[in-house]
């Protein structure tokens, strides 16, 4: 029944001088993957690495219920998505592939932009995806921002990624758009295709 705040400030007991307020400016601000995030809040380098094993156990544990699942549904995708990608101070693109009866096969961080864009085309996912065997791909990207709503661009880029996954025999399943703090869209589900 904790909060994750309330949670986080537990692990930091007798760490840091007030545990609730480094909880909760790290949950607001910081990257849970990042050690230089953990040090601006005054955290020893032994606890920045108990936290960032116990973010990594818990990514993996996020990973295993989602292997486990008989379909990879957007919001189990974004739950397990967002430990690692939605605190990032860029965008961020990837994709889960998925088998013919939509269960994880792999999953990749495929570009890396700035705080607002992300360039990036269809052709490097399906290659993936190909080397893969997948038959499905689910692709992701953040808004730094914090706001999950999809932009011109993000239709775009998915229409084109629709055409070129029918070329190769491949379904998109959806595209998912992170925001803030558990906040993400599904493309599909805005503008069916």
């Amino acid at each position: 029944a904790l909060s994750e705040e309330d949670l986080l400030a537990r692990l930091l007991a007798g760490t840091a001088r007030d545990p609730r307020a480094a909880a909760a400016r790290w949950l607001a601000e910081l990257s849970i993957t990042s050690r230089h995030a953990l040090s601006a809040l005054g955290l020893s380098d032994s606890v920045a690495q108990r936290l960032l094993a116990a973010a990594e156990l818990s990514r993996r544990f996020a990973r295993e219920r989602l292997a486990r699942e008989s379909v990879v549904l957007p919001a189990l995708a974004a739950e397990y998505l967002y430990p690692r990608f939605a605190r990032t101070d860029q965008e961020v693109m990837g994709a889960l592939f998925l088998d013919a009866r939509h269960r994880i096969r792999g999953e990749a961080e495929l570009f890396r932009g700035t705080l607002q864009r992300v360039a990036v085309e269809p052709r490097a996912i399906l290659v993936h995806a190909l080397r893969l065997s997948a038959s499905g791909v689910l692709v992701f990207h953040t808004h730094p921002s914090g706001d999950p709503s999809p932009s011109v661009e993000d239709y775009s880029f998915t229409r084109r990624m629709v055409d070129a996954c029918e070329l190769v025999g491949i379904q998109l399943v959806d595209h998912l758009v992170l925001g803030g703090p558990k906040a993400w869209s599904s493309i599909r589900n805005l503008r069916p295709w």
